[in-house]
């Protein structure tokens, strides 16, 4: 309602709620300050006293939203110690973020601001910090090199990615679970050929083509 007073915090989260909204719909271009206060229920000076310029708001709401998605993908390869299950739970992190409410991988996967530096490096940043979450647990399970695991780690992610944003898009009868469980399953069977190594600093060897692939 316009004019209720709300906690700082408050406020700020529902004028990001409404930005996110007009941005989804919109565009970053073609969305304007005047429709996103309307949104939220209050005047234009009360947007600008929390956001000074749309630019501010939109960078507001990325930082929310990559923040998010790194906290997602680290919680996932958090919520194990059976590394076939961090894979599917990392790839489950991604549909989940796509099927999300409002659709704010969109702004994250599809912004028409890209070609803003300050936009673009926010980007870039969060992809790369859940590629390194990622990279890390590879290292440490393979004793493979940080730079090695990382170029797994980043064509992990961004094939999860993609196959997220494409099952988001596309009209099919799959649902968010079956088509997690299929893109985990691919990303696993590739993981399954790099040996895992054990305490004693042995490697575990590859298994043959036909058997159920080893830890990554």
């Amino acid at each position: 309602m316009r004019g209720q007073r709300l906690p700082r915090p408050a406020r700020r989260a529902q004028l990001l709620e409404a930005a996110q909204a007009a941005f989804v719909e919109s565009g970053y271009y073609a969305a304007a300050m005047d429709d996103i206060a309307e949104r939220a229920g209050v005047s234009k000076p009360v947007l600008y006293q929390h956001f000074p310029s749309k630019l501010e708001l939109y960078l507001a709401l990325l930082d929310d939203r990559a923040s998010e998605l790194v906290e997602s993908v680290s919680n996932a390869l958090a919520s194990s110690t059976d590394n076939k299950a961090r894979v599917f739970a990392t790839v489950s992190a991604y549909f989940d973020f796509v099927a999300k409410e409002g659709s704010a991988f969109r702004l994250l996967f599809e912004s028409d601001l890209i070609n803003e530096e300050a936009v673009s490096s926010r980007i870039d940043g969060a992809l790369t910090r859940c590629g390194e979450a990622f990279a890390d647990a590879i290292a440490a399970d393979t004793h493979m090199s940080r730079a090695d695991a990382m170029v797994l780690a980043m064509a992990l992610t961004g094939m999860a990615q993609v196959a997220a944003r494409n099952w988001a898009a596309l009209d099919t009868s799959v649902g968010r679970a079956e088509a997690a469980r299929l893109v985990g399953q691919l990303a696993w069977r590739g993981l399954g050929g790099f040996p895992k190594a054990q305490p004693d600093g042995a490697l575990v060897a590859a298994p043959d083509a036909g058997e159920h692939p080893a830890p990554a």
